[in-house]
């Protein structure tokens, strides 16, 4: 069933891949779409989350301490997009890639923890910086700047492909 499923998917994208075939590869135009995809939801989970849960209000936890409605926000549409980002990028990005799932998984989550420190670091500073601006466009903004970051760290680091070395031992 999940063979089915990626063969669908699959097609699907590269049927809308054919016009741009001549200017994007096909690896790069997966990334664009699964990671796209990815991206829409997890902005629309922040949102809804922000907007419609929090009513952008600091959410209490203890103690009087609160937790910025943004970073709440973004927590829930993480916990939602980490495990989708992960499975499509290993099977339908970057399915070649012959790296055991455990590695591909650490290395992702290696990844993902830069990224969850560069987000906090943007959602903080446009808070303070950039107030005038909608949340949700700031977040947009955020978002665009770490996709590309996390293309080139997916197919440099994450999900590479290893070439065999062939061992020759020396002739006695």
């Amino acid at each position: 069933m999940f063979t089915a499923a990626r063969h669908i998917i699959v097609g699907f994208i590269d049927f809308f891949h054919r016009p741009f075939a001549k200017w994007i590869p096909t690896q790069t135009f997966r990334y664009l779409a699964c990671g796209g995809s990815n991206t829409v939801l997890n902005i629309v989970i922040e949102s809804l989350t922000f907007n419609h849960i929090l009513h952008g209000q600091p959410m209490p936890i203890f103690g009087g301490m609160t937790i910025a409605p943004e970073v709440v926000a973004w927590i829930v549409a993480f916990a939602i997009s980490f495990p989708a980002g992960f499975i499509m990028s290993r099977h339908i990005v970057f399915p070649e890639s012959n790296l055991h799932g455990r590695i591909q998984l650490f290395r992702y989550f290696l990844t993902t923890v830069s990224f969850i420190l560069l987000t906090y670091i943007l959602i903080k500073v446009c808070r303070v910086y950039l107030p005038m601006i909608n949340q949700t466009v700031r977040y947009t903004c955020i978002c665009i700047v770490t996709a590309i970051l996390s293309y080139i760290s997916q197919r440099m680091f994450t999900f590479k492909t290893v070439e065999d070395k062939v061992v020759t031992t020396p002739n006695p």
